[in-house]
């Protein structure tokens, strides 16, 4: 439990620096926005997390809640994926992982192989890059839509 308290706390605080560095202030909005975007568990929505904000916050708007997510990202809190249908989940930025999309009912699972990332280095070096950032994402059907047919 520590652990998770500890990444909310630097998570905080790596929003406040971010924020001074840009001249932007502090507000109690951005504070509960974090909040339940940290709370979330896998990908969100902005409206899922609007949603979420909403039950402590329900003065919170909408835009404030979009603006604020863009911001976490610019400040390294959140990573945007656009996996389906044009719609932007969000996840928290941490460990590295891979992703699994069922193009039938759009579920989500995250993996990590050890082997894909070696060979991806691999395959960058034969073609003299050094690799910065990757996406790795596999597209098929999971195996509740496979019975579906």
């Amino acid at each position: 439990m520590a652990s998770r308290i500890d990444s909310d706390r630097r998570a905080h605080q790596k929003l406040s620096e971010h924020l001074s560095r840009h001249g932007l202030k502090q507000t109690r909005q951005r504070e509960a926005i974090l909040d339940a975007f940290l709370a979330v568990k896998g990908h969100v929505t902005s409206e899922e997390l609007y949603d979420a904000v909403r039950v402590q916050n329900p003065a919170v708007g909408a835009a404030t809640v979009y603006r604020a997510i863009k911001l976490f990202c610019e400040a390294g809190l959140a990573r945007a994926h656009h996996f389906r249908d044009g719609v932007t989940l969000y996840e928290r930025e941490g460990h590295h992982h891979d992703h699994l999309i069922c193009q039938g009912c759009g579920a989500i699972v995250e993996f990590e192989r050890e082997a894909i990332e070696e060979e991806q280095l691999k395959v960058a070096a034969q073609h003299g890059y050094v690799l910065k950032q990757h996406r790795h994402i596999l597209y098929g059907l999971c195996p509740r839509c496979q019975k579906k047919g």
